[in-house]
């Protein structure tokens, strides 16, 4: 129903319609350690997620970060940490991830820990924050792992049947 209705208003645009292609499932089963990885970053992503609610000035300063910020942002910035942390309890879960949401997820969890070094080289937080944020660092990179090898498996997958699919190998 609600494919038929984007339908309609893509042509009323001009725009060709067409459905998505897919070979098999868009999905990629996990491991057990990437399962795990999931489920440990989910719980912590729901904690700091708390942590970024306007009332949490406590757990904020438990941690040393600056406390003088509008509530608007540390609910934006809460809201995010908790949709993450929900999409790691889901995929670890489930089991399955798309290689899409894991990369962006490495890449969120790497960017926070460089932004904590960055400020704390900079003197304006304490080596408080970039140590409790070395825990982003390591997942983001067992996600980085984890992304590289089963690149290499769905490379190798194509490869023994004989396909040469380009935008399957590429994992898209």
């Amino acid at each position: 129903m609600l494919t038929s209705q984007m339908e309609l208003i893509v042509r009323s645009l001009g725009v060709a319609w067409e459905e998505p292609v897919r070979s098999g499932s868009d999905m990629t089963s996990l491991p057990i350690w990437m399962r795990r990885a999931l489920l440990s970053t989910a719980v912590m992503n729901l904690f700091a997620a708390a942590a970024f609610l306007p009332s949490a000035s406590a757990v904020r300063a438990l941690a040393e970060l600056p406390d003088d910020v509008h509530p608007l942002y540390l609910a934006t910035i809460g809201m995010f940490i908790l949709i993450f942390g929900i999409g790691y309890l889901w995929t670890g879960a489930t089991g399955r991830a798309d290689r899409l949401f894991i990369a962006l997820a490495a890449c969120g969890k790497i960017t926070f820990f460089t932004i904590l070094v960055g400020f704390w080289l900079a003197g304006e937080l304490s080596v408080r924050a970039p140590l409790l944020g070395t825990a982003d660092l390591f997942f983001g990179v067992l996600f980085l792992i984890w992304l590289a090898s089963s690149r290499s498996t769905l490379a190798a997958g194509l490869s023994a049947a004989g396909g040469n699919d380009r935008r399957l190998a590429s994992g898209a």
